[in-house]
């Protein structure tokens, strides 16, 4: 009779002993740099956005947060990658608006589910995009430019950061709504879609906010309005769209943190408080305002709902647009 309680006093003191390592390995993340991967090149404003955000995380976790861009396919090859790392909590993805909500309507062929293959964080900024035009386009306004595309519809081209982006499908709306004809051309990034524009290779584009406005408030491209509901802080004598008489006309971009899928909860946790340290730090807040974003907060379960309805309304606007990828 002794042997089985030995057993039992042994399988006893196993399942102490491993309850309580279990809180320590939660306790001890992180353990080694974080890795945020980006899904887009150095200058852009998701990157800028990703430094900001890892400089302050840094501080808060003691380890060291290192972005890692990973461009290519609109952000689907750091999902990817994001995707298939250890659910330990060392590796998190900068999630976007084309990454989780357009691309899913847009490619057939996902690597990655963008809702089962991550945990979501938190929403960390909105921003809108601007529409701009060439230099050499006769329109100081958003109604004039109006007047100008109706009147050239036929030999009117804009640019996109590449098919399928936020950018290309708001020039598709455009379109839409006012009835004109132009000619889409994909470049492969923002920066060079915007350099489209400067030198009269097109005539307009939409592009985010952080990554344009430098261009408008230095002279190389005409500022003419705001695709946000509000005017936005980076550049308040620009009118919102449904100002300029698009009342319809409405696109936020955002971005987000995601971790693998199966992340412990206690390192979501963590990664949650030390996100939302840093959104509250003022030095972070003045760069996103700079930037005319809106900073995000909020807890995983929001950002799920957030991202789910934004995934249903995109789905409506590739399918106007006609727009497929393979």
């Amino acid at each position: 009779m002794r042997y089985p309680r030995l057993r039992m006093v042994a399988a006893l003191a196993l399942a102490l002993t491993t309850a309580a390592i279990q809180p320590a390995k939660a306790q001890a993340f992180p353990s080694k740099p974080v890795r945020m991967v980006v899904g887009f090149a150095p200058g852009g404003s998701t990157d800028k956005l990703a430094r900001v955000l890892a400089q302050a995380m840094t501080e808060t976790l003691g380890q060291s947060v290192i972005v890692d861009n990973r461009p290519g396919a609109a952000g689907n090859l750091a999902a990817e990658l994001a995707a298939s790392a250890a659910p330990d909590g060392h590796v998190i993805f900068m999630a976007t608006l084309s990454s989780q909500s357009i691309n899913p309507n847009l490619y057939s062929n996902l690597k990655f589910d963008p809702v089962k293959s991550f945990e979501p964080i938190m929403l960390v900024a909105k921003y809108p995009l601007l529409l701009m035009a060439a230099p050499q386009v006769p329109a100081n306004n958003l109604q004039e430019f109006i007047a100008y595309t109706k009147a050239n519809s036929d030999n009117l081209h804009f640019s996109s950061a590449g098919t399928g982006s936020p950018g290309h499908l708001a020039g598709e709306m455009y379109k839409s709504m006012t009835g004109v004809e132009a000619t889409h051309v994909p470049y492969k990034g923002g920066g060079p879609a915007m350099l489209a524009v400067m030198s009269n290779e097109v005539q307009f584009a939409f592009e985010t906010i952080p990554s344009a406005i430098g261009h408008v408030k230095g002279g190389k491209l005409k500022g003419l309005a705001v695709t946000s509901d509000e005017r936005s802080s980076a550049a308040p004598n620009l009118p919102t769209m449904k100002e300029g008489g698009l009342k319809s006309f409405s696109v936020t971009s955002w971005a987000g943190l995601l971790a693998p899928a199966k992340t412990p909860k206690a390192v979501i946790d963590k990664l949650t408080e030390a996100t939302l340290a840093a959104l509250q730090r003022p030095a972070v807040r003045r760069a996103l305002a700079d930037d005319g974003a809106e900073p995000g907060g909020g807890s995983a379960a929001d950002f799920a709902r957030f991202m789910a309805s934004e995934t249903r309304a995109w789905g409506d606007v590739v399918r106007a647009a006609g727009v497929k990828m393979e």
